[in-house]
């Protein structure tokens, strides 16, 4: 690719992508917003106010018409990933897609299926935990061996409110997702088993939505981690790790702000959302996305980690609906596809 900046169509203008777009266009070098797409015109002209310049689209299939595009960052609910992933890999264009990869295993294998068909690995996930600068120190100390195995991870991932329509088994898909692809990146080995746990019901939470929950990932190990998801726990959003070793524990994730003693008291802020607590490494993620982009490669998760994600995804759904633990069955052996093109997310 050349030298000149990335001209980047942004899909879906909503929080996340919205804050893509002010992100490549204030902090970002290399690469510049030239399109906005999303059939809410009003939505899409907000988001492109903040790319001077970009143009505005109803749909990507337009935009690929309209203007010269480069790289896609997909910023969509995850049933509407797809559609847009498959004709901007026929492109060749470099992608970024937020989690997940897809809304369904079927649909991931028919993404790398079609990627596959290329010279090499063209979609990165937005899993941006992985250039978060707690998880990436977490992840070095265990591979140390200076405190001995890995033996629990304690995560939590707590929402101040749910939008509306959020359903029950987007606490899996939308949210422990998350948990899901950085649960292996720190123990170093896939999940092999889900199982979900009940407790009582927050009375907060929207009529019919059952939550918390707690998601148990067994690791090939037997590493646990055991993700505790509530979502409607109004103080703030707040993301956390508490690692178990068998000499040693480490935490992260509580002291993003100052804690201050006054008045016989002891207290700091909460994030209000994701993009104040993870901010920092949105900014790394994407840079290294672009930087990458222009060496033509991927510099973080493929979408072989996508859709294996995916395949935990479907067990931790199934596991909440029936109550039992699921086994993990993945499809695949790892293609030699996925073997290069991409570097590793390990330092910030």
């Amino acid at each position: 690719m050349s030298t000149q900046e990335l001209r980047v169509a942004v899909v879906g203008a909503g929080m996340m992508g919205a804050d893509h777009v002010a992100r490549i266009t204030q902090r970002i070098s290399g690469a510049r917003v030239t399109a906005v797409v999303d059939p809410d015109a009003a939505r899409a002209t907000a988001a492109a106010a903040l790319a001077p310049g970009a143009q505005t689209f109803a749909a990507f299939e337009d935009a690929l018409a309209g203007t010269e595009i480069d790289a896609v960052i997909i910023a969509t609910p995850g049933f509407l990933h797809e559609p847009v992933i498959l004709p901007a890999l026929e492109k060749g264009l470099a992608i970024l897609s937020e989690k997940p990869l897809s809304d369904t295993v079927d649909s991931s294998l028919r993404i790398i299926e079609a990627e596959q068909k290329l010279d090499r690995p063209h979609i990165q996930v937005g899993f941006m935990r992985r250039f978060d600068a707690g998880y990436l120190q977490l992840r070095e100390l265990v591979r140390s061996g200076a405190n001995g195995s890995l033996l629990a991870l304690h995560c939590a991932h707590r929402n101040a409110s749910t939008p509306p329509n959020y359903s029950e088994s987007a606490l899996i898909t939308d949210s422990v997702i998350h948990e899901i692809d950085i649960v292996p990146f720190i123990a170093g080995e896939p999940i092999v088993s889900v199982e979900v746990k009940k407790p009582r019901r927050n009375s907060l939470a929207p009529d019919g939505l059952v939550e918390p929950q707690f998601v148990l990932l067994e690791t090939l190990s037997g590493t646990l981690a055991i993700v505790e998801i509530s979502v409607n726990i109004q103080f703030g959003y707040q993301v956390t790790t508490d690692a178990v070793f068998e000499s040693g524990v480490a935490s992260i994730g509580r002291a993003e702000t100052i804690q201050i003693a006054s008045a016989g008291q002891i207290g700091q802020s909460v994030t209000p959302s994701f993009k104040e607590r993870f901010g920092a490494a949105y900014d790394v993620e994407i840079q290294r996305w672009v930087d990458a982009a222009h060496r033509g490669e991927i510099d973080g998760p493929s979408a072989w980690d996508g859709y294996l994600a995916s395949v935990v995804a479907d067990a931790g759904v199934l596991a909440q609906s029936s109550g039992e633990k699921v086994v993990v069955e993945y499809a695949l052996e790892k293609p030699a596809f996925y073997e290069t093109g991409a570097r590793e997310a390990v330092s910030a």
